[in-house]
């Protein structure tokens, strides 16, 4: 095992390395007022950004579902990662070599499995796209490549690789840079053979899969000879670094314009992506030898910042199977806020080959949006049945009706309806609207569990539950006392040099909510809120490691990024919220002191009387002094 990271370096990479950079690449940012960002979470589902980041603090926290942290904790969290192994990650980002406090410098062969798995993938494929380059046995694929017009700056481009047909020939490479055969088959780039490892793919043009983070996780791998005896495409297998539900194509290149024009439009192959991006439409992206399913949406609401102006265009071929896996896509239509749409190009060239026959300019036209997904899924269901008859008419309406009810936007839902009723021949329309509405207002009632019993069509979306809140007591923020003690703990985290060095001596027992007070405990442990005039990165991060557990190192890291409420924040707003929460401390210990009087007047000792009726005129005194000098009396 690898000893300890030393201290210093794992602060050295948190300061290096900023957390909006970082979160920026797996979401899309905006601004969220007082030098905050926001955006979709990419830790649970919701339609409205609850997920927030600090860059002057260096952390994120959703408000939502309650996950938060700094850089180091984001890259765990969202790659599934070990502490050491995000370090790591991030270190090399940064250029930062990494000490360990047991063993020196840490051994490659010390590192965590999943690093492992990724450094294998990154020479694996540049030992592929060398392959292509300059290997004569390669032809194959060259020549592949450029009969669908890919030139070799395009292969480059999108690191398209080659692997011999030999036996072990990668397997060999990568033992000699030091790799295991356990890990070389725990990658999937070696699969075991009678006499050992052998390279799982053999003869194949070969295309990296990279996560959103640009690391390559896999290969998709197109067969080129007739004696390989494979599948037409064959891709990684499912290994800790790889989950094909989980990555989408191209989406390393495409995620920045994605966000920026708020569009994206989904492929069927790698070939296809290529053409797309190389012909301007650099929005592209293609899911990897699986449907398009609800993983992958994730992934594009973040990016999108899913709203009513983002487009998902859907691009299938118009045989068969692509109705069918455009149909399958419109199932998931209701996990977008987005406006989906599909397009088909009128001889059933996918934009690969539209880009060979017709040129860039056609593949821009293709993916303009034409159709809704909706639109075409009712064209779909109508052709099948005889609109001839009235059965007909009637069985196509009760299969169509429940997915016009569907549509997310009422106005649109009345006019599509208004559609429906003349493509199937129906002369009373407003029968038909109202058939919709009809199955729209169940579909509401029964919590979005779908439309009402047709028994027929796709079936609704279910809609996620809600996250649950925060463990621990329920903090009511109507409540002025509980109101008052959050804003100060956020004054003291966020801003620490308007409230000290008074705040440090507060007493815990002055924060009434037990979740504040076991926040003001770990910043007493962290060294006070003075110390945070010193380092502020480091001063949240000494509080954060000093809460006793995660439902407080939560708290800690909300307070740390939640907006202060007011929009001037100065020493006289700080200060008024010092003065309140000190002078309700002084309130409640008056009030247990005449309680403490009364029992003592019955009959008490007269020293302890006298010695208590001292404490409450001193108490009374300050309490004074605090009404008419305010914090100049702390």
């Amino acid at each position: 095992m690898a000893g300890r990271i030393n201290d210093e370096d794992v602060k050295a990479v948190r300061d290096a390395v900023p957390i909006d950079a970082v979160v920026s690449e797996y979401l899309q940012l905006r601004n969220a007022g007082g030098g905050n960002l926001k955006g979709l979470c990419p830790f649970h589902d919701e339609k409205s950004p609850s997920f927030q980041v600090s860059p002057s603090k260096g952390l994120f926290h959703c408000f939502g579902c309650q996950e938060g942290g700094d850089t180091i904790t984001f890259v765990m969290k969202v790659d599934h990662l070990t502490f050491s192994e995000a370090v790591e990650r991030l270190a090399g980002q940064a250029g930062i070599t990494l000490r360990y406090e047991e063993g020196g410098y840490n051994p490659a062969h010390q590192r965590g499995e999943r690093i492992r798995l990724v450094e294998a993938h990154k020479i694996a494929a540049e030992w592929y796209m060398e392959q292509l380059a300059v290997s004569p046995e390669a032809d194959a694929g060259r020549q592949f490549l450029a009969e669908r017009g890919f030139d070799q700056a395009a292969a480059q481009h999108f690191s398209v690789g080659y692997s011999p047909q030999g036996w072990d020939h990668l397997t060999r490479f990568l033992r000699g840079k030091g790799f295991t055969d356990k890990e070389l088959i725990l990658s999937g780039l070696s699969q075991d053979g009678r006499r050992g490892p052998i390279d799982r793919f053999r003869g194949r043009l070969m295309w990296p899969i990279r996560d959103i983070g640009g690391e390559v996780v896999g290969f998709g791998a197109r067969k080129l000879y007739e004696a390989d005896n494979g599948p037409k495409y064959l891709n990684t297998p499912e290994t800790p670094i790889y989950k094909k539900s989980q990555v989408l194509y191209g989406i390393d290149l495409a995620k920045k314009d994605i966000a920026k024009v708020s569009r994206a439009v989904v492929v069927e192959g790698y070939t296809d992506v290529m053409a797309c991006h190389l012909a301007g439409v650099t929005t592209a992206i293609a899911t990897c030898g699986t449907a398009f399913g609800g993983e992958h949406i994730k992934i594009l609401r973040r990016l999108l910042m899913d709203n009513g102006s983002a487009r998902v265009i859907f691009t299938f071929d118009g045989d068969a199977a692509g109705q069918k896996a455009a149909l399958r896509a419109f199932e998931d239509d209701q996990k977008f806020a987005a406006e989906t749409y599909i397009a088909i190009a009128p001889d059933g060239m996918d934009p690969c080959e539209l880009r060979l026959a017709k040129g860039d300019e056609a593949v821009a036209d293709l993916v303009e949006p034409r159709t809704p997904l909706f639109e075409f899924a009712l064209r779909q269901i109508v052709v099948r049945y005889d609109l001839d008859t009235p059965a007909g008419r009637a069985a196509a309406l009760d299969e169509a009706a429940p997915i016009v009810a569907r549509i997310k936007n009422s106005g649109a839902q009345h006019e599509v309806a208004v559609q429906l009723a003349g493509m199937l021949g129906i002369l009373d329309t407003q029968f038909v609207v109202k058939r919709v509405a009809q199955l729209a207002r169940w579909a509401r009632d029964r919590g979005g569990k779908g439309p009402a019993p047709t028994g027929r069509g796709p079936q609704r979306y279910d809609a996620a539950p809600r996250p649950s809140g925060p463990s621990g007591p329920a903090l009511n923020l109507r409540n002025p006392v509980y109101a008052t003690e959050r804003e100060l703990l956020k004054l003291a985290l966020q801003r620490p040099e308007l409230v000290s060095p008074a705040f440090d001596a507060y007493g815990v027992d002055e924060f009434t909510a037990a979740p504040y007070a076991a926040v003001r405990l770990a910043i007493i442990e962290a060294g006070g809120a003075e110390y945070g005039l010193q380092d502020s990165q480091d001063y949240l991060v000494r509080v954060r490691e000093a809460a006793p557990d995660d439902s407080v190192r939560a708290m800690v890291t909300e307070l740390a990024v939640e907006a202060i409420m007011r929009r001037t924040v100065d020493e006289h707003y700080a200060g008024d919220q010092l003065v309140t929460v000190r002078r309700r401390a002084v309130e409640r210990r008056i009030r247990d002191i005449q309680s403490q009087l009364t029992r003592l007047s019955a009959g008490g000792d007269p020293a302890q009387l006298a010695a208590v009726q001292n404490e409450l005129w001193v108490l009374q005194q300050y309490d004074q002094a605090l009404r008419e000098h305010g914090a100049a009396a702390l």
